[in-house]
């Protein structure tokens, strides 16, 4: 298992930070506590994280802001990784924002708020195919001809795309070079495997979201599976470092960005990268593997 993958112009180690869960309940608002945010930014680079991925809609402009306070000058190996395609009003709600010019707006917001004048990659993310108010869709080939178009400006070093089906990961693997896919996948969803597994023969970094299982009610969470907690228990660990260490474990395309707001539980995630399950540990997690696939 390799320690690190490419990402764009970058080489980051295959276990990054995600920032959305700095902002306030429903990824909305200000940080309960902004000098811990700072702390928790800071702690995750001097634990090795030169992966951090973040989205200017994150608050909306409270991610951003922190990660500029917290790590600004950057050093030189840290990958920012944005999102566009999306915005909040001030309830929260989220509205879709990817014509070509809400798209180029969205990465100069990011490259703003960040004091940078390149990320390394931003991803296209896709919301529902309905239209939404005054928001009509906008076709997918415009929406790439647009990254393609900030990519060849150097706003950013690769293009990605995040919550993609089969077919647009397709059309954006042949119309855009992406570099990433953000897709959800866990122990118990892969759902998303044909894509997972495109991406591991292209030599396309895979970034799942929800790999501890849906964050929505009444969906299954690879913490509350009876393997999972009899793995854990036995290597002495807890079940969600399990469930991140079976990801790595996977493929070596995988990269994490498990996000917290505690510098605790940071810490125990990122000593996930030191644990590498056995064969009778993944043989045993066989068995939540096979009824998520089933």
């Amino acid at each position: 298992m390799t320690d690190t993958f490419a990402l764009a112009d970058r080489t980051v180690r295959r276990l990054g930070y995600g920032a959305m869960q700095l902002c306030g309940r429903g990824v909305f608002g200000p940080p309960k506590d902004r000098d811990e945010a700072i702390r928790v930014l800071r702690r995750a680079v001097e634990l090795g994280v030169n992966h951090i991925d973040t989205a200017q809609y994150y608050g909306p402009n409270v991610t951003n802001e922190l990660i500029h306070e917290a790590l600004y000058p950057y050093p030189d190996d840290l990958a920012l990784v944005s999102k566009v395609g999306a915005l909040r009003d001030d309830k929260g709600n989220w509205l879709p924002a990817q014509s070509p010019a809400e798209l180029r707006a969205g990465v100069e917001d990011n490259l703003r708020s960040l004091r940078v004048d390149r990320l390394t990659a931003v991803n296209l993310r896709l919301l529902s195919h309905q239209a939404n108010g005054d928001h009509a869709q906008v076709p997918l080939e415009d929406q790439l001809a647009e990254m393609v178009t900030l990519r060849d400006e150097g706003k950013i070093a690769g293009v990605g795309i995040s919550n993609a089906s089969t077919s647009a990961v397709e059309t954006a693997i042949r119309l855009a070079r992406i570099v990433c896919v953000q897709n959800p996948f866990s122990l118990v969803d892969q759902s998303d495997v044909e894509v997972l597994d495109r991406c591991t023969a292209d030599g396309i970094a895979y970034v799942p979201f929800f790999p501890l299982g849906s964050a929505f009610p009444n969906l299954p969470k690879v913490t509350d599976q009876p393997a999972v907690q009899a793995v854990a228990s036995r290597i002495g660990v807890q079940p969600s470092q399990v469930a991140l260490a079976w990801l790595l474990a996977r493929a070596d395309n995988i990269l994490l960005i498990p996000g917290t707001s505690s510098i605790a539980h940071l810490e125990e995630n990122m000593h996930t990268a030191d644990l590498e399950l056995s064969e009778e540990d993944l043989t045993e997690l066989s068995a939540v593997t096979s009824s998520a696939v089933s």
